[in-house]
């Protein structure tokens, strides 16, 4: 193990500064600029690349428009047609899916997951909504899970039309198109920690099938460590015809949405907005998918979502999951909420699939794959983070719990200034469950991660207050 740093080191080194602190053999140092990663980034190994590889553009375009030939899958629209409407949308899912679980050696397992809605806002009549669901199961610590989700069903301007035709090709086949291209990389694999792929329903009309999914989760009492909707993610083309085919959006709430007063009152006390679970897990995509092998940008949005919108990460928001919404860098209101029609200066409107860029949305499918499987197969987030409090000192202790991975090799601590959005230092510390640094915890933020014996990191979990 490394000695700590001590306060003249750092003192004498600014998180700008590139150099490792070598001095007495202490922390490393690699402050994140516009083309150096954070100091927590986490090189692709063969292993991801080789999945990365697999993902198909041609794939995802062929799962578009297999979905925009319904018709409409409003989620008021008919659910027994086997060729138009919702219910034919969720039929075809399910077989895709289940053709995935044959892959999977009996490790994956695909479902209808329904309930019936009663009258409200956007539902005049009770329906019955409908997630498609595959789960597939660790192999190591199946208990911990990680979620990807994009929505199956589409609007038009009128939200409560569900006869027109609604193709829905950006929002949001695009990101069904990901998740199940993601079932079928996945599949034949074997991950450590347990991954769910859902096709979610009523995101139009209130988020309603992914309140059911992360309630049925909570319920259950599921460690969900991480989930990512992936919503509007077919096109890298703005309003103004501008491209940027190589940025995705990663939308991260600060302030958790299911925080108590209690906590509310904690976390203004140690300066904790921009250190939720939520901040820390985008900080693990940007480590880990922000690279050659997805050739992406990954920009992170310090905003739970757009002005005027909401995504299926927030029911899972709600429920103190960290969860996070993957779309587009610009969008193109033209094409999305829109009744199919051609105007008098000749402008085309409506969800279209022509104004899907598939190659873009393999590039995101391809972020969306590197973080799940790194997370997956990298040990979960350190448990019972905590800062001592109860002596006025000029060094800070880091107390946690030891992680139940087989594989498990050890902690690091990383901290930053309170000034930077990203990890400046990281320091190994072994496998233990404390650690003293000689730094002063009024000055900086500090965190843990574990690693394990192939190298793989979690992401960082951020410490409590403990007098």
């Amino acid at each position: 193990m490394r000695p700590s740093p001590t306060r003249r080191t750092v003192l004498t080194a600014t998180a700008a500064s590139a150099a490792a602190l070598t001095a007495t053999g202490t922390a490393e140092a690699a402050p994140a600029s516009a083309d150096r990663p954070p100091a927590t980034a986490q090189r692709p190994t063969r292993e991801l690349r080789a999945l990365l590889r697999e993902i198909d553009a041609a794939r995802i375009e062929a799962t578009v428009r297999r979905l925009v030939s319904f018709g409409t899958r409003h989620t008021l629209s008919v659910q027994d047609d086997p060729d138009r409407g919702i219910g034919a949308a969720r039929d075809w899912l399910l077989a895709e899916l289940n053709s995935c679980a044959a892959a999977s050696g009996g490790r994956m397992r695909a479902e209808l997951q329904s309930y019936v809605q009663e009258p409200a806002p956007r539902i005049p009549t009770a329906t019955k909504i409908t997630n498609v669901v595959a789960t597939l199961r660790g192999s190591v610590t199946p208990e911990r899970v990680y979620v990807v989700s994009g929505h199956y069903d589409s609007r038009v301007t009128d939200v409560m039309d569900a006869t027109s035709d609604a193709p829905g090709a950006d929002d949001d086949a695009s990101g069904v198109a990901v998740v199940l291209e993601l079932a079928r990389v996945m599949a034949k694999r074997r991950p450590a920690s347990t991954i769910v792929f859902a096709a979610v329903a009523g995101e139009e009309q209130g988020l309603f099938g992914s309140a059911y999914l992360a309630q049925q989760l909570k319920a259950a009492g599921t460690d969900v460590q991480g989930m990512f909707t992936n919503d509007i993610v077919g096109s890298a083309t703005a309003d103004d015809g501008t491209r940027d085919p190589y940025t995705i959006r990663l939308f991260t709430e600060g302030v958790p949405s299911s925080e108590t007063p209690e906590q509310a009152a904690l976390r203004r006390s140690v300066g904790g907005e921009n250190d939720s679970a939520t901040r820390q897990l985008a900080r693990f995509v940007r480590d880990v998918a922000d690279n050659d092998a997805t050739g992406m940008r990954v920009r992170v949005i310090y905003r739970r979502d757009r002005y005027l919108r909401g995504g299926d990460h927030i029911p899972f928001l709600e429920r103190g999951y960290p969860a996070a919404r993957f779309t587009e860098p610009a969008e193109d209101f033209a094409h999305q909420h829109q009744n199919v029609r051609v105007d008098d200066t000749g402008k085309q409107y409506g969800d279209l699939p022509e104004f899907c860029d598939f190659p873009f949305t393999a590039r995101v499918a391809k972020v969306n794959a590197a973080a799940l499987w790194t997370l997956a197969q990298a040990p979960g987030t350190p448990k019972n983070p905590r800062i001592i409090t109860s002596n006025l000192t000029n060094s800070t202790s880091l107390t946690w719990a030891r992680g139940p991975e087989p594989d498990l090799a050890g902690y690091e601590v990383v901290w930053r200034e309170t000034t930077s959005p990203e990890w400046t230092h990281v320091l190994p510390v072994g496998d233990a469950t404390t650690h003293e640094v000689d730094l002063s915890k009024d000055n900086v933020f500090f965190g843990v991660r574990a690693v394990n014996r192939s190298g793989l990191r979690s992401p960082v979990a951020f410490p409590s207050p403990q007098s």
